[in-house]
């Protein structure tokens, strides 16, 4: 079935207190008049004031402030970052440019690290190309998708470091072709790195979330779907100090739902049937608790042992870019 997508623009309205008066049927008319400035010794800035509009007796334009500073509250100002919080980011930002994970596999290499600015492109296109396969979408379609699909990730990219797009590349046994883009996967650690507007059933905003984890068609069912998961659990491990993960998993992919389970993750909750009035698939909010590690920031490398059977790349994950930029309501197929 063919999904709706829809882009709405983020309004935002301010309101002050001044300027809000409410009107019964027996108040007069107010208007704003503007005064000229006096001689005399005050400031010789024009003032606005209120006055009845009754011409028998007017009222002297008294000064007004156009801003009752002591009903605001301040909740859209944002304070400056301590000395040891600024220390915190940039360790942070740093740890995320090194990190690093690295796994043999039956058939070659995987590489997985952070994502560049040079790789946006190519990874937006690894991404459409999961979004118009799961949506049914014509090929005309592609370029709308991939516009959306990269404002969505140059706005998540400017969160850094409380969340993160991960990149795996793959490279055959030697001699067997250069390496390639083989899969994506997005983190975000806490809060501030949460989607505004997630997917329900909707996770804890302050607790790791995975999403839009997907391996290119014809490299899957190679493991390189776990290993994309193992890595994004390792490095929230190292990054946030909340260890429980949560991810969502619609209940038609019944491959990574088996990998989820064998991973260690739980369903938490499930959609309700109203979702399909939305032409939404129904889905599962699944959670894992992560061992605390001994030493945090620390580079990844996999041992080979632990490369995971390959019927588990058949469905990564469902690629959820739910935000203020990409309003959507998809509807993948398997």
């Amino acid at each position: 079935m063919a999904a709706t997508l829809f882009l709405l623009p983020s309004i935002v309205f301010h309101h002050h207190n001044t300027f809000h008066s409410k009107l019964s049927s027996k108040s007069k008319l107010q208007s704003f008049v503007l005064s000229p400035p006096k001689k005399s010794n005050q400031s010789p800035f024009i003032r606005f004031s209120t006055s009845s509009s009754s011409p028998d007796h007017p009222s002297p334009p008294t000064p007004s402030s156009s801003i009752d500073y002591k009903t605001q509250t301040p909740q859209n100002f944002r304070r400056f970052l301590t000395n040891e919080e600024l220390q915190e980011e940039l360790q942070k930002l740093q740890f995320l440019e090194n990190f690093t994970y690295f796994c043999k596999l039956p058939s070659g290499y995987l590489y997985i690290r952070a994502m560049q600015d040079t790789e946006l492109d190519m990874t937006v296109d690894l991404l459409a190309e999961s979004f118009a396969e799961s949506m049914l979408l014509p090929n005309m379609y592609m370029t709308v998708l991939g516009f959306l699909i990269k404002q969505y990730m140059i706005e998540r990219r400017g969160l850094l470091p409380h969340c993160v797009t991960l990149i795996g590349f793959f490279r055959g046994e030697e001699g067997s072709g250069d390496e390639e883009l083989a899969g994506t996967v997005e983190v975000s650690f806490d809060r501030r790195g949460a989607n505004s507007s997630p997917p329900t059933p909707t996770p804890p905003k302050n607790s790791p979330y995975i999403c839009n984890m997907t391996v290119k068609d014809r490299l899957r069912r190679r493991g390189i779907g776990w290993h994309l998961l193992k890595a994004s659990e390792e490095l929230i491990s190292n990054m946030s100090s909340t260890k429980n993960v949560y991810l969502h998993c619609r209940m038609i992919d019944s491959a990574p739902f088996s990998m989820y389970k064998k991973a260690g993750y739980a369903v938490v909750t499930t959609d309700n049937f109203l979702v399909l009035l939305k032409l939404q698939r129904r889905k599962h909010l699944m959670c894992k608790e992560l061992p605390t590690l001994s030493k945090p920031l620390e580079t990844v490398i996999a041992r080979d042992e632990e490369v995971a059977p390959s019927l588990m790349d058949g469905r990564e994950s469902e690629p959820l870019l739910v935000d203020e930029v990409l309003k959507s309501s998809l509807d993948m197929d398997a």
